[in-house]
């Protein structure tokens, strides 16, 4: 075994995916615009806890971040009007955080914009990859036991009632993935 090639393909890794979350991130927030992609996906982490749930110490779990960072991310987005927060009934020292109507409607922005930020970011990888590299990073996360408590759960989201919206940025998605599959094919 060649520990230093091992340890050399683990620096370049890391840094690599250090690198890499840093500009996904800044492309985002240019994609988003009306929030952070951190805020982002704070706001999709609270849509995917449970009713009550959804406390600091949840959400930094779901994020997989301190609950100080999800703090700060909440206090300016309480701040912009579309959160509230709210006394847990459950716990007397934790705070419910739920989304307004108006951090709702960002939130559909942000999903639609979104779509597109992910067909550009993803045009090079088939459907295989993706899966394996999600695998991949899911094994990564587990490195110190904890296991990652994702976004895989369906939320309210049904393909056949979507918003003119939707189906519109759905449509736009299938184009722009068709689109990247045939450039690919053509490239081989």
């Amino acid at each position: 075994m060649d520990f230093y090639k091992d340890l050399f393909l683990m620096q370049q890794t890391y840094s690599t995916l250090f690198s890499v979350t840093n500009k996904l991130q800044v492309q985002g927030d240019q994609y988003l615009q009306s929030l952070t992609s951190r805020q982002c996906m704070a706001m999709v982490a609270i849509v995917h806890l449970p009713e009550g749930g959804a406390t600091l110490n949840n959400i930094a779990r779901k994020l997989g971040t301190t609950k100080q960072s999800v703090k700060q991310l909440i206090d300016i987005l309480e701040k912009k009007g579309y959160v509230n927060v709210v006394p847990s009934k459950q716990d007397k020292r934790a705070v419910n955080v739920g989304i307004t109507e108006s951090g709702k409607q960002v939130l559909m922005e942000c999903s639609e914009k979104s779509i597109y930020f992910f067909a550009e970011a993803f045009k090079h990888f088939t459907t295989e990859e993706m899966e394996i590299l999600w695998s991949l990073l899911k094994k990564l996360y587990r490195f110190d036991g904890e296991e990652q408590s994702g976004f895989e759960e369906e939320i309210e989201f049904e393909r056949d009632n979507l918003t003119e919206v939707q189906s519109r940025a759905m449509k736009e998605f299938a184009r722009l993935r068709t689109e990247s599959e045939m450039k690919r094919r053509s490239n081989e």
